[in-house]
């Protein structure tokens, strides 16, 4: 298991630094699938499976479409991968901030934060995620309403800012 969440995390700073290297849109969607894949897989190993599943069903299948829809907008004849000279000085910059800080914070580093949050408890019937989601029922009416504005404000800042100086969405590419 801990080589397992080892591998998911790795997956989650690749996933990272490719979103913050900041090629072509098409490749940064990737690095954000990546990252949110990474991310769920180090919630289920952390005795979190139904969050998990809720964070990558609304996270990919709400975000994603409007970032799609942004990627689709601002399309380039000749998009930057992760292997041109200009994005890679990027990709190196923050590799080597990830090494840095990983070096730095090595001393601190304990085996026990690999345990999982229901294994410390002796004959637990309750897990945690399931509390969660009862207590998400029982009185994040406000939260969810809340959330679902945010989400609804941002997409229309998003395609605001993907407009452009044409108007609408038919243009002349």
């Amino acid at each position: 298991m801990t080589y397992l969440l080892s591998l998911f995390l790795i997956g989650l700073v690749l996933g990272l630094v490719g979103v913050a290297s900041n090629p072509a849109p098409y490749f940064a969607a990737l690095g954000l699938v990546v990252a949110a894949g990474a991310g769920c897989g180090i919630l289920m190993g952390h005795g979190g499976p139904f969050l998990s599943l809720v964070l990558f069903l609304i996270y990919l299948g709400g975000m994603l479409v409007v970032f799609a829809y942004s990627a689709a907008l601002a399309a380039e004849p000749y998009p930057e991968s992760w292997g041109d000279w200009s994005v890679l000085r990027y990709v190196v910059g923050y590799g080597a901030a990830v090494v840095l800080a990983a070096g730095y914070s090595w001393s601190q580093w304990h085996e026990g934060s690999w345990v999982v949050v229901d294994g410390l408890e002796e004959l637990g019937v309750l897990r945690g995620d399931t509390a969660g989601v009862a207590m998400v029922y029982a009185s994040g009416g406000e939260m969810l309403m809340a959330s679902a504005w945010v989400l609804l404000l941002t997409l229309f800042v998003v395609l605001e800012l993907t407009r452009g100086g044409s108007q609408g969405a038919l243009r002349a590419v």
